[in-house]
């Protein structure tokens, strides 16, 4: 990777059931890749299990940005494997999440929230988006109830109605609002499109997200499992890793500077019981730097601290992280500095 200029180093979120069977739905999407990948953490198993009755598949959660999929797919999961954030548009990468059950092995794809798209890396998220949309089983489509039905909300209904996916409406965040004004989110969103389930949940309080994975997985195809026992993402951890310290990134800057965020981890190195790992966190122009750094690289400290403290609670040992600041302008409009990042 071409190194950008030099730049400051510092080490350190009650279902509404059907009464009958939900029916398996097959997809043709089920690419060869997604059953391949990274690390997988205590692989156990011998073989492919396929008991009577066992199901698999694929399932992704969609909807305007910081809806809560991101919240909600680690909440399912029951482990932080995907970023989250207040801002808007936190998640870049597509990241595959497996919850293993007895009877099931349900695939969550976390993907980007659909938007109107700014600039070159807005277009390829937006891809990325509807690619997944293509290939998975079961699509939930989530809609805040704390917020009222937009125009957005509307656009990726319309769009989700062309799809052989089973889709469900996906009633997140019902913590944050009383009993009455979730019977009315309830009742306008059961409106706004022919979904096959309306399911209220609050990934911060556990509620129904059991519920939710029951019906989720009801929708599954007949199917042996798809990934080993135990496995919970196929994400390569380097992208964990840059992940975790992009969120602790976004924390204290201005609005419009998480989108100007990208980290690439250029090496992770294990050492006895420790892991080196050392990251460039870019950022479009020199005054962003700044802002990242902080006064006396105060800023650039938490982030290293409150990163450092995430990785070692995924990768299970003591770190040692190395990060630098650099400046790639306008990367997120630049197809070269694009492919550099990653996108």
């Amino acid at each position: 990777m071409t190194a950008a200029p030099s730049g400051h180093r510092s080490s350190d979120e009650a279902g509404r059931r059907s009464t009958g069977e939900a029916a398996g739905h097959q997809s043709g999407g089920r690419a060869a890749d997604q059953r391949s990948g990274g690390r997988a953490a205590g692989q156990r198993s011998g073989g492919p299990r396929q008991e009577a009755g066992y199901r698999a598949g694929f399932a992704c959660f969609v909807g305007r940005p910081n809806a809560g999929k991101s919240t909600l797919t680690n909440a399912i999961v029951g482990q932080k494997i995907a970023i989250t954030s207040n801002k808007p548009q936190t998640t870049r990468h597509v990241i595959r999440a497996v919850l293993h059950r007895p009877d099931s092995q349900l695939v969550l794809v976390d993907t980007p929230g659909l938007h109107r798209p700014r600039t070159l890396l807005g277009e390829r998220l937006n891809d990325l988006v509807r690619q997944t949309w293509s290939e998975v089983d079961v699509i939930g489509l989530c809609i805040p109830a704390d917020e009222p039905i937009g125009r957005g909300d509307r656009f990726i209904t319309g769009e989700l109605a062309e799809l052989k996916a089973k889709v469900l409406a996906v009633v997140t965040k019902t913590d944050l609002v009383d009993r009455k004004r979730l019977a009315e989110q309830l009742l306008a969103v059961s409106e706004l499109g022919d979904f096959a389930e309306v399911v209220p949940v609050s990934a911060v309080s556990g509620h129904q997200v059991d519920t939710l994975v029951d019906v989720m997985t009801g929708y599954l195809p007949s199917s042996p499992q798809l990934y080993p026992d135990d496995m919970l993402t196929d994400e390569p951890e380097q992208i964990l890793v840059a992940e975790l310290i992009r969120e602790a990134a976004l924390e204290g800057v201005r609005d419009e500077l998480p989108h100007s965020i990208a980290v690439v981890v250029e090496e992770m190195i294990p050492e006895d019981r420790l892991m080196k790992i050392y990251a460039d966190v870019y950022v479009e122009r020199s005054s962003q730097k700044a802002i990242v750094i902080g006064a006396r690289a105060s800023r650039l400290k938490d982030v290293g601290i409150r990163a450092r403290q995430q990785i070692e609670e995924l990768l299970g040992t003591r770190v040692y992280l190395d990060l630098h600041v650099r400046v790639a302008k306008d990367w997120q409009r630049d197809p070269k500095q694009l492919r550099k990042l990653g996108f």
